[in-house]
């Protein structure tokens, strides 16, 4: 019998021959132009609201949007995402793909540590090691690990991480080797998570190597404080490779979770950019400041996780009849009212990779959504009064959103929500743990394809919260991931995707867009990244 890796470049001619035209394509160039006209502000800082305290500032181990947007700004993988949410190139100056399962990847001759040591193949396929290393413990090890040869053999402790398929042959040079085609891999390696990290940095300082003054990293900022709950302020790195085509000398990220906080430093002028507005606020911004005000669907989702091991949420009839009643429509144009689209499945709009996988009762009047859902209930002898727990991050928006969850089922279906309200390091853990019944939750894809999403919710990820696992859905997955024909593949991943959201292991709720009011004079910002990755070194101050 054909071993997988023979079975698949056998069928695989074709493909490299357009593997091979689309390698003759120049990369987009990553230096920063200015439009033309635009006057440069003397003075080139940029303050943005985070959202939240990082959780860490150790790629590996950074799992939230706040702690990301940091690490983007202080270390470069071997690709990147431009303004624009394009993949252009990183540490990686070009890259081609030799086979399905083979990518070589030519690192830049100038890329430097910020001591001034060259960055080296050996510091990425280090950096990918540790980050697999079970004894790092990263979240997010086995959602890239299933991209990467041995990767989650590795993740799950079964193989050394040595064994992962990530080589070194000379300083300049990455290979990497997937298990089956990863046509999309440029994309998943633009995440930190997979970047270079300077060893000796690691061993001297242990945990304590990301604090200020102890940090080396090599991305075009530099740590220069962090201040707890307050704020992380970073500095021009001069000796990143292009430091010439950075324009802000200096960048702080501030940790304020409330909204309407967020809004009045901005209006104070303390604050150039909001990271999201107050629910119901964004129609009066957009008039009021019509100049300032930005917002674009992107490809994430916000949903509440149920944890199904749970005794109270074993039942599937009972994650379903929570899920039917909670009337979108209403949540997005009332409640949130910021440009949001009601969702309900997985698979969200401008996904690749899968169709939208949406629930057959979706569009059904709510007075039999209520019904269908009270019956089933009754059949899984939940009485009225019963009372769930919802847990989620101390934060207006997801507060205003929780109340109404908590409204809807109890109009509705007779339950009591009890809402817990915390730090988002503390929700993070309390979902890890599985120490929850229901919890808000929220995801932006990664890079554009339903794999970054099917992390969700795969029997063995990492970023499964819910604790569900459906293996007759996986089968169907697994084959399908093996396809390098895109129609197969995309109607094995949509067979295995529809299984799984039978199971209600969450409820869906809204695809995010961004509203947020951002000064009209930090120019490079792009109503096009939909995955909401802006690096400062794409942005600069114009005069004013």
């Amino acid at each position: 019998m054909q071993s997988i890796d023979t079975f698949l470049r056998a069928r695989a001619g074709r493909l490299l021959l357009a593997l091979a035209a689309a390698a003759c394509v120049p990369f987009p160039a990553a230096a920063l132009t200015l439009p033309p006209g635009v006057v440069l502000n003397p003075t080139q800082t940029l303050v943005r609201n985070n959202g939240s305290e990082p959780e860490t500032l150790d790629p590996a181990l950074a799992e939230s949007v706040g702690a990301n947007n940091i690490t983007r700004d202080l270390f470069e993988a071997l690709t990147a995402n431009d303004a624009e949410g394009r993949i252009v190139p990183g540490l990686a100056e070009r890259w081609e793909q030799k086979d399905p399962l083979t990518w070589v990847f030519h690192l830049r001759g100038n890329a430097r540590w910020s001591n001034g040591e060259p960055v080296t193949a050996g510091d990425v396929v280090y950096g990918i090691r540790r980050f697999l290393d079970p004894k790092t413990a990263s979240t997010y090890a086995s959602t890239y690990g299933v991209f990467l040869k041995n990767g989650l053999e590795v993740a799950t402790g079964k193989l050394p991480p040595e064994a992962v398929g990530v080589s070194a042959p000379d300083p300049l040079t990455v290979v990497v080797q997937t298990p089956y085609p990863v046509t999309f891999l440029p994309g998943v390696m633009s995440n930190n998570n997979l970047g270079p990290i300077y060893r000796k940095a690691v061993e001297q300082w242990g945990r304590n190597w990301t604090k200020p003054g102890k940090m080396v990293s090599n991305g075009a900022f530099v740590l220069k404080q962090w201040v707890v709950n307050g704020r992380v302020v970073l500095e021009k790195n001069p000796l990143y490779w292009n430091a010439a085509g950075v324009y802000i000398t200096r960048v702080s990220y501030l940790a304020v979770d409330d909204g309407n906080a967020d809004v009045k430093l901005y209006l104070a002028g303390q604050n150039d950019w909001v990271e999201s507005l107050p629910p119901g606020t964004y129609a009066h911004y957009k008039a009021q400041l019509p100049n300032e005000i930005r917002n674009a669907p992107m490809l994430g989702i916000r949903y509440y996780s149920f944890q199904t091991q749970d005794p109270v949420f074993k039942d599937v009839r009972v994650r379903k009849a929570l899920t039917m009643v909670l009337d979108r429509d209403v949540l997005a144009e009332k409640i949130t009212a910021d440009g949001q689209l009601p969702a309900y499945g997985l698979v969200v709009r401008g996904m690749e990779g899968a169709s939208i996988d949406t629930y057959e009762w979706a569009h059904w009047p709510m007075e039999k959504k209520v019904a269908e859902a009270r019956r089933l209930l009754q059949e899984a002898g939940v009485k009225p009064g019963t009372r769930y727990t919802l847990a989620y991050n101390t934060s207006e928006y997801h507060k205003k959103m929780a109340i109404f969850a908590q409204s809807e089922w109890k109009t509705k279906l007779g339950l009591d929500i009890e809402l817990e309200a915390m730090e988002f390091k503390v929700l993070l853990k309390k979902r890890h743990d599985g120490t929850f019944q229901l919890a808000r939750n929220g995801f932006i894809a990664d890079y554009n394809d339903v794999t970054s999403f099917l992390a969700l919710v795969r029997c063995d990820s990492d970023q499964n919260n819910n604790f569900n696992c459906n293996r007759k859905a996986e089968a169907l997955l697994e084959q399908g991931l093996q396809q390098v024909d895109p129609a197969r593949r995309k109607q094995l991943l949509d067979e295995g995707i529809h299984m799984i959201m039978e199971d209600y292991p969450i409820v869906p709720l809204l695809q995010y867009s961004l509203p947020r009011l951002v000064k009209s004079y930090v120019g490079g910002y792009s109503l096009q990244n939909a995955q909401d990755r802006f690096r400062s070194q794409d942005l600069y101050i114009i005069k004013h």
